[in-house]
């Protein structure tokens, strides 16, 4: 498995989102996609990430099937046209870049929001679709169970991970400091452009992916657009035509329509009785929500530059925590880079270890008539622990030899020293 690992990335660095909508994989199409490469090309560990943002394969085979997968990918969705799309792929054929790489993308690095939270579950999820497929092998369990236990040391040892770096974000984690983190107040999402969408989202996973959310609400102009982001995320959909009413409904409310004038004002909410307060978070430009819908008690307005400072804080806290994070994921790649180096060496451990064992079994077989079940058990317990000691300096040999890169030197004189090519590789709990 050593210098065998690749992959292919689509991301929105190099495409945009009409493309990346074309490529984008939900759960049964990664797993069908998994599925032909497994049967074309005999692959066993396969990664498939698929978000909104990007569509990565990662994969371990001696051979480089970049192209190919591309190729099989883009057919699978479709576009028999794959010259036309194959340049908006960035192909990764170096075992320590697609490792490197992968790492970077699962702690937000490579994420259109710096530090994105959400990106950690994503690829667990997608780890999960390769374990229920049988396709992740020991080499990617140990590789992903690395890259998690990165992402925790990111979040504890940095502000990488700290604040909202977006504004759709930023405008819902004030939701939860003006409500309070635990409360579930009504919300009214109007608009569903591109900022729009996205506070969907976050909204969603601000609810731990609960459905059947019937406190939030979304209008908009084009009644189909939000009646497919309501059954996606679980939401309820009101009729534009009665804005007043669920205006009156909610306890917040967030908007993002795009229009010259307000859409919300005084003469809007006059008839209104406030018992508490009422939020209005205004993320459009020009404004959605008049200023002087202010002056009427119990309205609070918190437009885009409030929300677009608190994004921008914590993204300039979370780009200068980048260096910190790349020294964790290099150390990490490090010692993960010496672990997959060790699976090198592995099967002659295995058969090193079992030599020895058949030649204390037949040494101790031979002597067995001539002692009492009490001295056996003895015999048995002390030679065992000579057989410890006596492969331990082997094992610890080959483990430097393989970082050092001369790993097969040492096999070789091994192999030959013990013939272990007549003896199957077992029992490698007992390796380590």
């Amino acid at each position: 498995m050593l210098d065998t690992f690749k992959t292919i990335s689509l991301s929105h660095k190099t495409a945009p989102l009409q493309v990346r909508e074309l490529i984008a994989l939900n759960e049964d199409e990664a797993k069908r996609l998994m599925l032909r490469l497994r049967d074309f090309f005999g692959l066993t560990d396969l990664l498939v990430i698929s978000t909104c943002n990007r569509t990565e394969v990662y994969y371990a085979f001696d051979q480089d099937l970049n192209a190919d997968i591309a190729r099989l990918l883009l057919i699978e969705k479709g576009l028999t046209d794959t010259d036309n799309y194959l340049p908006y792929f960035q192909f990764f054929s170096s075992h320590d870049e697609a490792v490197r790489h992968l790492f970077e993308v699962c702690v937000g690095l490579h994420s259109q929001v710096v530090g994105d939270m959400q990106i950690p579950n994503q690829v667990k999820q997608s780890y999960q679709w390769s374990a229920d497929l049988d396709m992740a092998g020991p080499f990617l369990h140990r590789l992903m169970h690395t890259i998690f236990f990165t992402n925790k040391r990111v979040a504890q040892e940095t502000p990488f991970r700290d604040g909202a770096a977006s504004v759709s974000y930023a405008a819902v984690e004030l939701i939860d400091e003006l409500i309070g983190e635990n409360q579930n107040p009504n919300i009214l999402v109007i608009g569903l452009g591109e900022i729009g969408t996205d506070v969907c989202k976050n909204l969603e996973a601000r609810s731990g992916g609960t459905r059947n959310q019937t406190n939030i609400t979304l209008c908009n102009r084009t009644q189909a657009k939000a009646e497919a982001l309501a059954s996606q995320y679980g939401f309820r959909v009101a009729d534009f035509a009665d804005l007043t009413d669920e205006i009156r409904r909610a306890h917040v409310i967030i908007s993002s329509v795009q229009r010259d004038e307000p859409l919300i004002t005084p003469a809007l909410l006059q008839d209104m009785n406030v018992l508490t307060f009422k939020y209005f978070i205004d993320l459009s430009v020009p404004r959605s929500v008049d200023a002087a819908v202010e002056q009427i008690p119990g309205m609070l307005v918190y437009n885009i530059d409030h929300i677009r400072n608190r994004a921008d804080e914590a993204l300039n806290q979370r780009l200068a925590a980048i260096p910190k994070v790349e020294a964790i994921i290099t150390q990490a790649v490090a010692e993960f880079g010496d672990w997959s180096k060790e699976m090198v060496v592995s099967p002659t451990i295995n058969k090193l270890k079992n030599a020895l064992e058949q030649i204390r079994r037949d040494e101790i077989a031979r002597h067995l008539k001539h002692l009492t079940p009490d001295e056996s058990e003895k015999v048995d317990k002390i030679t065992k622990g000579i057989m410890q000691k006596i492969i331990k300096l082997p094992v610890l040999q080959l483990k430097a030899a393989c970082k050092r890169g001369e790993a097969e030197t040492l096999i070789d004189v091994l192999n030959d020293l013990f013939d272990l090519e007549k003896h199957s590789v077992e029992d490698p709990k007992h390796l380590y």
